[in-house]
């Protein structure tokens, strides 16, 4: 490797070409960093003290021995972003001087011959930079004044927008020759590698350019194909990548591939990678792939196939008309925890293992699961786990029946909410201050039909209007207690509806809104049937279109069906938990005031949350979840508490909790002395996150 000091304009002046390999990501620069490279050139350019600006490094292969009538073009792994962002400078300026040469060397023609174009060759290679896929032939239309095409690149096109705005505005200020000046002071480090010396893989990723960070998904890329032949990385970019690329679209793939990586190995691996390490978990999975071509194949069409899975899913590419319904529905409620289990689902789909009504029925569940729980005020954070792991529990062998059980027999803090738990707190919750307020009012309208209401053409309407002064109509409607009747069900369930007369309703009195033209007498909208034939709108009404609702909702976001004698064979068989222990075996919880104590702490404990369980060892007693969470030790005058997560992510705003080493009262490395009753409450707090932790995602970066 050789690194040496150089103008950024003499580089690209004496390259050959500069070609951006396949495997390299497309040009991502956005508004931002073009707008800081622009200012960096206006200051440079002003100042007379600065004679260089240094942006960065261009890092490239050289083929190594070449003769001289025949220089191989430079395949630069490293400074793309910025040579593609200069060179839409020059084009741009090249056109606005036109015959102009503000400082010498800077006209439109020499600018086009010595740093855009080659004038002596022909074809390719009279392009002297050249992109890949779309966005070279973008940057070629740029160069050579003609349309773009009909898949034009975005970034290459907004971008050069930009610089032409950018420079029309300098030419009516300053004139161009700041802009000029600036280019010619734009400073690189020249890093030039041999083929067959250096290791490109390597250096690559131990670069830190300035500009946009890598993906995790350009890393990946350039892994897979970045050590492999040229032919074969050619072949593997067209076969699989690059319709993975087609297929994300260019907004999308910079902004979701990496999601999809992240869902593709937690469903390959069962492990969920922490979001900035998904580069190296994939490296870690797909290591024995590289022993072979073969392997190499095999891991990148398995990657483009369930790329295609989640574009369907994800993207709403799916053609399959009950399937897109399905998933729309899913990316509007935006369950994204459960893309690995779906993921799998499509695979078998796919695969024919699971027939078509199966998998929307199993998909459905998932929303079913996720809306009941959102509306029960389950926390939502173990359901990534949730669905990692969902998986391992279904025998493919009878899929629905097994995926109805799982999802029936999941623990209490997992649990699938019943029909009794679901409609009782969706009568009671607020229901409009919520982001999901279009998507429950439009499925319990559209369940069922086949002629689709348009929601989004209506606006939610408070039957009882929202006015905390309410005309006196509605407050004799109401009775004396009006303000508590509002202030109760306002937003909720009973109270909410559609229409397209939300301005004509206004604050009127209810038998106003239901007769007068437009009214809830005339409404085509089921959420609205029986409206127009009421007397009045009171908290009994209100109430009553609750339960009604309510009843219907259970059928929308319906719970799987398995009959008793089949859950009970599927259910896991509880391990035994005979302890040889009891409170009677700790000396120390004679005291009646540490049994006190103790008795107090645990209640608070097992309170937490209904899978808390309470074990008893020969020196400690232990609370349990999936595995323990704490671990009590009882000492003469306090209790002992050793909670099970890091030190390093606890909240100790007190500071009364300590670091020490695992090894002993069971995991953890976090311990807290409790020795009154007045401390209880604070250690249940620290022992609120422990718990939280083993229930909840602790992956996530």
């Amino acid at each position: 490797m050789k690194a040496t000091e150089a103008k950024l304009l003499t580089f690209i002046k004496d390259s050959p070409q500069l070609v951006i390999p396949i495997y390299q990501r497309t040009y991502a620069w956005t508004d931002k960093q073009c707008k800081q490279l622009w200012r960096d050139i206006l200051t440079v350019g002003d100042s007379q003290k600065v004679d260089g600006h240094f942006v960065g490094s261009v890092v490239y292969i050289k083929a190594g021995l070449y003769h001289v009538t025949d220089q191989p073009p430079l395949l630069v792994i490293d400074g793309q972003q910025r040579l593609t962002t200069v060179t839409l400078i020059l084009e741009a300026l090249a056109l606005a001087l036109g015959d102009e040469e503000p400082i010498d060397g800077f006209s439109a023609i020499k600018i086009r011959s010595k740093y855009l174009t080659n004038p002596l060759e022909d074809d390719d290679r009279w392009f002297k930079l050249r992109l890949s896929q779309t966005d070279d032939s973008s940057l070629r239309a740029i160069i050579k004044g003609l349309d773009q095409p009909a898949d034009a690149s975005l970034r290459i096109t907004e971008n050069f927008d930009l610089f032409q705005k950018q420079l029309a505005d300098e030419a009516k200020s300053n004139g161009l020759e700041r802009v000029c000046v600036g280019l010619s002071k734009l400073m690189i480090v020249d890093v030039a590698l041999t083929r067959g010396q250096d290791n490109p893989q390597l250096i690559f990723e131990s670069m830190n350019s300035t500009g946009k960070e890598l993906s995790q998904a350009d890393l990946i890329r350039n892994f897979i194909l970045m050590g492999l032949d040229p032919e074969v990385q050619t072949r593997l970019y067209e076969q699989y990548w690059r319709p993975m690329e087609l297929e994300f679209g260019q907004e999308a793939y910079g902004t979701l591939f990496d999601s999809f990586m992240r869902h593709f190995l937690t469903m390959r691996t069962g492990e969920i990678p922490r979001e900035r390490e998904v580069y190296e978990a994939f490296k870690a999975y797909s290591r024995a792939s590289f022993d072979t071509e073969e392997g190499i194949d095999a891991l990148v069409s398995d990657i483009r196939e369930f790329a295609k899975y989640f574009c369907a899913i994800a993207l709403g590419s799916e053609e399959d008309s009950a399937l897109a319904d399905v998933f729309r529905d899913l990316r509007e409620y935006k369950i994204d925890v459960a893309y690995p289990f779906l993921l799998e689902l499509y695979a078998d789909y796919a695969a024919g293992t699971l027939t078509k009504p199966e998998f929307a029925e199993a998909a459905r569940l998932v929303e079913s699961y996720a809306f009941r729980r959102w509306v029960c005020s389950i926390p939502t954070n173990s359901m990534n786990k949730t669905f990692t792991t969902f998986m391992k529990g279904v025998d493919k062998t009878r899929y629905m029946e097994s995926v109805r059980a799982q999802f029936l027999l999941l623990p209490s803090y997992r649990r699938f909410p019943s029909d009794q738990d679901f409609r009782q707190e969706l009568q009671r919750r607020d229901l409009y201050n919520v982001r999901l307020r279009s998507y429950w009012l439009r499925k319990i309208e559209n369940h069922g039909r086949k002629e689709r209401v348009a929601v989004e053409e209506y606006t939610i309407e408070h039957i009882l209007p929202q006015n905390p002064n309410l005309p006196s109509a509605w407050r004799d409607a109401l009775g004396p207690d009006w303000k508590a009747v509002q202030d109760k069900l306002l937003h909720t369930l009973g109270n909410l509806t559609l229409t397209r007369y939300n301005s004509e309703y206004s604050d009127k009195p209810f038998a106003e809104k239901r007769d007068m033209p437009g009214g809830f007498h005339e409404s085509p909208l089921r959420l609205n049937e029986g409206i127009g034939g009421l007397e009045a709108w009171d908290e009994a009404t209100i109430r009553s279109r609750a339960e009604k609702l309510a009843d219907q909702a259970v059928d929308v976001w319906a719970l799987p069906v398995v009959s008793e004698q089949r859950l009970d064979e599927l259910r896991p068989a509880k391990p035994e938990t005979q302890s040889a222990y009891g409170l009677e075996d700790y000396e120390n919880l004679s005291d009646p005031k540490l049994r006190e104590l103790f008795e107090t702490f645990s209640r608070e404990v097992l309170a937490l949350d209904q899978c808390a369980t309470e074990e008893f060892k020969q020196h400690y007693i232990a609370y349990k979840a999936e595995s323990g969470f704490v671990y009590v030790h009882p000492h003469a005058k306090w209790l002992r508490l050793r909670l099970n997560m890091p030190f390093s992510e606890l909240d100790d705003p007190l500071e009364r909790c300590r670091a020490t080493g695992k090894g002993q009262l069971g995991d953890g490395d976090v311990e807290l002395m409790v020795a009154d009753l007045d401390e209880i409450p604070y250690a249940i707090s620290m022992v609120t996150q422990s718990l939280e932790r083993q229930l909840g995602d602790s992956t996530t970066g």
